[in-house]
C-alpha cells in the first residue's frame, strides 16, 4: 500500500513538473531533507543541503522569469522537454522496491507523459491569453500556475489520492479551455 501511494504521489507530483519544473523538485526535497519522505535508492542525492539550495534558487529563477512577458515564451521551449525530465525523475525517485524496468517504463510513460501533457496545456493557455491581453494574461495565468503548483505539491504529500484527483481534475479543465479557445480561433478564422 506505502508503493502504491509512493506511485500514486510520484505521478502527481510529476504532473506538477507542467506547471512549474523545479516547484515539485523543492518540495521533494524539502521533504526528504526534513526526514517526511524516504527517496528510492539511487535518489537520495535529492534530500541533501546541495540538492535543496540549487532547487530553491531555480525555482525562484523559474518563477520569476515567467513574469517577463517576451521571457515567458523562451521559458516555455525550455520548460518542456525540462518537464517531461524532471516527471521522469520525480516518478523514479517515488518507485522503490520494484524491477528497474517496471520502475523506468511507470516513469517515462506515467511521470514524463503527465508532466508533458500538463506543460503542453499551459503552453496552449499562456499562448491563448496573449492573443486578448499579454502583459495581463501572463501575470494572471504566471500566478494561477505558480500557486497550483505549490498547493498540488503540498496536497501530493498530504493526501497522494487526492492529489492524483485533483492533477487529473485539473488536466480536464486546461484541456477544456484549450479546446474552447481553439474552437474560437477556428469560427474567427471561418468568418474570415
Amino acid at each position: 500500500m506505502e508503493n502504491l501511494l509512493g506511485v500514486l504521489a510520484g505521478i502527481g507530483l510529476s504532473a506538477v513538473c507542467g506547471f512549474r519544473v523545479f516547484v515539485p523538485m523543492l518540495g521533494i526535497s524539502v521533504a526528504a531533507l526534513t526526514g517526511h519522505l524516504s527517496l528510492a535508492s539511487g535518489f537520495e542525492w535529492i534530500g541533501t543541503r546541495p540538492a535543496l539550495i540549487a532547487f530553491a534558487v531555480a525555482t525562484i529563477l523559474e518563477i520569476a522569469a515567467y513574469y517577463i512577458p517576451v521571457v515567458d515564451n523562451f521559458m516555455d521551449m525550455i520548460a518542456t522537454p525540462a518537464a517531461i525530465v524532471a516527471g521522469t525523475i520525480v516518478t523514479a525517485a517515488f518507485v522503490g522496491d520494484v524491477s528497474p524496468f517496471l520502475k523506468w517504463t511507470l516513469a517515462v510513460i506515467a511521470g514524463g507523459g503527465s508532466a508533458g501533457i500538463v506543460q503542453a496545456g499551459t503552453v496552449a493557455l499562456r499562448a491563448a491569453g496573449q492573443t486578448t491581453a499579454p502583459i495581463i494574461a501572463t501575470l494572471f495565468i504566471t500566478t494561477i500556475e505558480t500557486v497550483l503548483s505549490t498547493l498540488v505539491t503540498i496536497l501530493a504529500f498530504v493526501a497522494p489520492v487526492l492529489c492524483l484527483i485533483v492533477v487529473i481534475a485539473l488536466c480536464w479543465l486546461l484541456f477544456a479551455v484549450v479546446k474552447r479557445f481553439i474552437g474560437g480561433v477556428r469560427t474567427r478564422l471561418c468568418r474570415n
